[in-house]
């Protein structure tokens, strides 16, 4: 398990250079996931912990806010 994240963080730190805070919670959240996902192939297929780490697309928007 513990290569299985280590193999997932260097591909993260790889794309996301610099980013110490970001990386921090994906090993968190890696640490965490990866072994259920081990023992759900379907997960591991459909890429779950990578779309979560870094989405195909962000929207975002903003709002002006005036006050009276």
């Amino acid at each position: 398990m513990e290569k299985n994240v280590k193999a997932f963080m260097t591909l993260v730190e790889s794309r996301n250079p610099g980013e110490k805070e970001f990386l921090q919670a994906v090993f968190e959240v890696a640490e965490a996931v990866i072994p259920f996902i081990e023992d759900n192939p379907k997960y591991k297929e459909a890429k779950i912990l990578e779309r979560i780490a870094e989405p195909e697309r962000v929207m975002m928007f903003r709002v002006p806010w005036v006050d009276d």
